[in-house]
């Protein structure tokens, strides 16, 4: 509870009344309550649960979450003016920006861990690795990180993109194909890994060493030139840091169990997992740097390998450091 209490009224109230102060004259937390931020979650909304978890839902700017099945379609959601920012992993915003017209910027990085990133075959599959899945039919979440680690999988093992029938499916309609007999085996990530497992999935490939584990927060152009969105964007994701650096604090138990019941998987296993991904990378914000823009260009690259992407893209075009300092500010 100390804890608890000393977040709310002393760093995270500091880091937040400093920039809203700034922007919206003295009466900044009254003044900042007409402020909304439309913001995506993929898989289940995590970052929601976690910042009531840890006390820090307390926001004074309104949040309107919205959930999707992945990061590809929270970019186009932005790019459809339905959302003011964005969480996704290094690949969509590579595919929304391609266009050359791309209305947001990559603001920050949150690094995160790399687990339930794999391809999995169906109960009774005679296939024990990727090399066995030549010629078969494979589902994949299209322009995301199952688009990545799936091609450079099937590059380890000897195989081309032609040698094998790659269908795009989004992570539902991935899961009833792979149990309908649908396809051979599934890439994908996060609750539709979880459910396959639960399934009698098993795993043949894995993302975990192929993939940086930077994940992107992409802002709508009109919410950076909004002093007041832009403060509440910068306080919001250090929000989210502080939320699961609380988590760690001793208080992995309740949060797995707020996991069990949003992810309906047994409460050992959320453990596990919950765990397991803050050991190998810890939830945590980080300012945008040439070594971030860099991660993005070498996977950009590999989609024009791929023949994803037409032309060569230049990832810097949709980068920008304008958080940097109100972001280094509120963490």
């Amino acid at each position: 509870m100390l804890f608890r209490r000393s977040l709310r009224t002393s760093a995270a109230a500091l880091a937040l009344l400093l920039p809203f102060a700034a922007a919206c004259g003295t009466d900044a937390r009254a003044e900042s309550s007409t402020v909304t931020l439309a913001v995506g979650a993929t898989g289940w909304k995590a970052e929601e649960a976690v910042l009531k978890y840890a006390g820090l839902d307390d926001t004074p700017y309104k949040i309107k979450w919205s959930l999707f099945q992945g990061g590809d379609q929270q970019l186009q959601a932005i790019r459809a003016g339905a959302l003011d920012l964005a969480s996704s992993s290094e690949i969509p915003p590579v595919f929304a920006a391609a266009d050359g017209s791309a209305n947001f910027k990559v603001v920050a990085v949150q690094k995160g861990a790399t687990l339930n990133q794999e391809v999995v075959v169906p109960k009774g599959s005679k296939v024990t690795g990727i090399a066995g899945l030549k010629g078969k039919k494979i589902g994949y979440v299209q322009n995301t990180t199952a688009h990545y680690f799936l091609y450079e999988l099937l590059k380890q093992a000897g195989l081309k993109w032609s040698d094998v029938d790659a269908k795009p499916l989004l992570p539902n309609d991935g899961l009833a194909a792979l149990n309908g007999g649908g396809i051979d085996a599934f890439a994908s990530y996060g609750t539709s890994i979880i459910t396959a497992h639960q399934q009698g999935a098993t795993t043949v490939g894995s993302g975990k060493d192929i993939l940086s584990g930077n994940f992107l927060w992409s802002a709508r152009d009109s919410v950076l030139s909004s002093p007041e969105q832009k403060a509440a964007v910068a306080d919001l994701i250090a929000r989210i840091t502080k939320a699961y650096a609380y988590v760690r604090d001793g208080h992995l138990d309740g949060f797995a169990q707020v996991t069990a019941d949003a992810t309906h998987q047994p409460l050992a296993q959320a453990r596990k997992d919950l765990t397991d991904a803050q050991a190998q990378r810890p939830t945590q914000a980080r300012t945008v740097g040439a070594d971030t823009i860099a991660s993005q260009q070498k996977v950009a690259d590999v989609f024009t390998e791929l023949g994803a992407l037409k032309e060569h893209l230049d990832v810097k075009s949709f980068w920008t450091t304008e958080l940097n300092a109100d972001l280094e500010k509120a963490l």
